[in-house]
């Protein structure tokens, strides 16, 4: 067995000290050192987790994410679309349950044969964590060199590879949320355009806007290529939880989430850890068209759901529903001056644009020109306006 606590600090020495995860009875020492002694964000899902942790990364953190195995097929989509295309590099710790010719529950038979597999086929590099600790000091050293140069490494542990290490205890903190405005008046469901132009408008030097995947990015792209701007393209939902990552890693910037009603459904458990953790310098704005319209314009069921008040239970010191631009432009100008974990829910039109644009840059180069303007050594001749 490896001594939990010198490996947890032989991983600070290295600069990991930012967790996010979900639990594991194989990686649980690891966890409770995670918690006792570092920053950690637990995730109500694999995938939530590695956005968080992705989002840390480029806020100047080392993240590592730990996880079961079996959460690594919900880890999929951002390790293939998040984290492949954008050369985001994060360490993960998988647990082996299931492990071929050990017992263990028949949940995990079939993952425990294809962990390996399912990481080979993502090309993520990968080794099995020894329990030797001058080798396990070797295999940490080369991961974080595989780090350094952008590419993601996963350890894969088994059974009984850490030494106890107790949890202590963890107080509750409780976030209030202050403001709830319900819905009073008619839509007025201005488009997707001309909301995206009202939020951009309040963009400043000290503020980061993630648009989630499908056609918000590629509109915003077309109203403003800017350096501080980031375009999703893959991972539908996870815009939260990356979010989330960056906000906490860079306190002094604003972060600006734009979100649809498609990918807050698909991964909406992500408001619960966003407003628990309620970082004051995050707005997370909902567009909501009632539709998939990237794909053609199938409904959603956003119809159906009370946003504005899962948002007020999860913890979100403001939640508002906007029903125009004018009010948009209001309830911006309002957090600007005053901050604190906002929700803001504006429906708008499902017409819009046939043709739209893709970014001209690859997404890593997004994702570094992003970097630059966060480190603060950005040039603007390095790719801002459209």
């Amino acid at each position: 067995m490896i001594n939990t606590k010198s490996f947890g600090r032989e991983l600070k020495k290295l600069g990991f000290d930012f967790y996010s995860g979900v639990p594991c009875s194989f990686l649980k020492n690891l966890i409770n050192y995670a918690i006792n002694e570092c920053e950690y964000i637990g995730a109500t899902n694999e995938g939530d987790a590695v956005a968080i942790a992705s989002g840390a990364l480029l806020g100047g953190k080392k993240p590592v994410v730990l996880m079961q195995n079996s959460g690594l097929s919900n880890a999929v989509s951002p390790l293939t679309s998040l984290n492949y295309p954008f050369r985001i590099p994060v360490l993960g710790f998988v647990s082996w349950r299931g492990q071929p010719g050990y017992a263990d529950e028949p949940q995990h038979e079939l993952m425990g044969r294809i962990t390996t597999k399912m990481l080979d086929s993502m090309q993520v590099n990968w080794m099995y964590l020894s329990t030797d600790w001058k080798k396990a000091q070797r295999q940490l050293s080369l991961a974080a060199r595989y780090i350094e140069n952008d590419r993601p490494f996963f350890f894969v542990v088994r059974s009984g590879t850490f030494e106890q290490e107790t949890l202590q205890k963890q107080e509750h903190s409780f976030s209030v949320n202050k403001v709830n405005v319900a819905e009073h008046a008619d839509d007025e469901l201005p488009t997707r355009q001309e909301a995206l132009r009202v939020i951009n408008g309040w963009k400043d030097g000290k503020s980061v806007q993630l648009a989630t995947t499908g056609k918000t990015g590629r509109q915003l792209y077309e109203i403003e290529d800017a350096c501080n701007n980031l375009y999703m393209v893959g991972s539908m939902g996870c815009v939260g939880s990356f979010g989330l990552g960056l906000a906490l890693s860079k306190p002094d910037f604003d972060i600006v989430v734009i979100d649809g009603d498609g990918a807050l459904l698909m991964r909406m458990g992500s408001m619960a850890t966003i407003g628990y953790h309620n970082p004051q310098n995050m707005i997370h704005i909902l567009l909501d068209n009632n539709a998939h319209d990237s794909t053609g314009g199938q409904k959603t069921v956003s119809h159906n759901v009370h946003f504005v008040d899962i948002a007020t239970s999860c913890g979100y010191s403001k939640s508002i529903y906007v029903h125009n631009l004018d009010e948009l432009n209001t309830c911006l100008e309002q957090w600007k001056m005053t901050k604190g974990l906002t929700f803001l829910h504006l429906k708008i039109s499902s017409s819009t644009e046939v043709q739209l644009s893709r970014p001209a840059m690859k997404p890593y180069e997004v994702k570094a020109r992003l970097e630059k303007f966060l480190n603060g050594n950005f040039s603007g001749s390095e790719g801002e306006g459209s």
